[in-house]
């Protein structure tokens, strides 16, 4: 679930170019269908090998999504192409953020969740860069839109990030506080954050940063929770705190 690539580095912005978003695997629920949960790879990796990992877990009751992102030109590889959800060059507060390539996939994303029943509730997860597209796809939700304008229609419930950051939060603060019906969303929408402290792929402070910007925007239901001794992949206790907070969350 992690990417070999292990240094950030800084690249210059690859050209955009139209993306095709790769095969789409789903977990169907064993027992009665209450939710469904869209999870996102992290870069350079696909839908296939989460759908293995999510049919383990004790969530009978969750039908899990898992798509592929495009396959594209990514800054922080030099621009070697691998399915990625935007593009990311450094990961630091000066680097622009790729909003064209987050709408795209917070598009795709809301579409998949936007064809399931009325009375199931939706979520987003993910890890790594999958993660940050969960978090970027809430700030739309909050705010009632995409970053291009368009409206984002799709009720979330519960969206989970995995080492990874948020991208967008030097102006997500004035985004929410601008609008009474997007700090209403911000504050009812349960977040789970989980970090490794070793995590030499997207440093701790990352999640850190996004925790409190997430909070000082008005996300008021958010957890954090660090893990010690562990990089940049998952492990049997985080993924056993996830379900515990879903099943809590969503009422399972």
């Amino acid at each position: 679930m992690s990417y070999s690539n292990s240094s950030i580095g800084s690249g210059s912005r690859t050209a955009r170019r139209n993306v095709e978003f790769g095969r789409t695997y789903v977990v169907k629920p064993k027992g009665k269908h209450q939710a469904t949960i869209v999870w996102l790879h992290g870069l350079g990796d696909n839908g296939s090998s989460l759908s293995q990992l999510l049919e383990s877990l004790p969530l009978p009751n969750i039908k899990w999504i898992c798509p592929t992102a495009p396959t594209r030109p990514v800054a922080i590889l030099g621009g070697f192409p691998c399915t990625a959800w935007f593009d990311v060059g450094e990961l630091s507060e000066d680097c622009p953020d790729d909003f064209e390539g987050l709408d795209s996939s917070a598009a795709h994303i809301a579409n998949l969740l936007s064809t399931e029943p009325t009375d199931i509730k939706l979520g987003i997860g993910g890890f790594s860069m999958g993660a940050a597209t969960a978090l970027y796809s809430a700030t739309c939700f909050a705010h009632g839109k995409y970053g291009n304008g368009y409206p984002y229609t799709v009720n979330l419930r519960a969206i989970v990030g995995l080492s990874g950051w948020l991208p967008g939060a030097r102006s997500l603060r004035n985004k929410i506080e601008g609008s009474h019906d997007a700090a209403r969303r911000a504050a009812s929408l349960p977040i789970l954050l989980s970090h490794g402290l070793c995590d030499e792929v997207v440093p701790h402070k990352h999640g850190e940063k996004s925790y409190h910007a997430l909070n000082l925007a008005g996300f008021r239901n958010l957890s954090f929770k660090t893990y010690e001794g562990i990089g940049h992949y998952t492990v049997p206790k985080e993924m056993d705190e996830v379900c515990n907070w879903l099943n809590s969350r969503l009422g399972l």
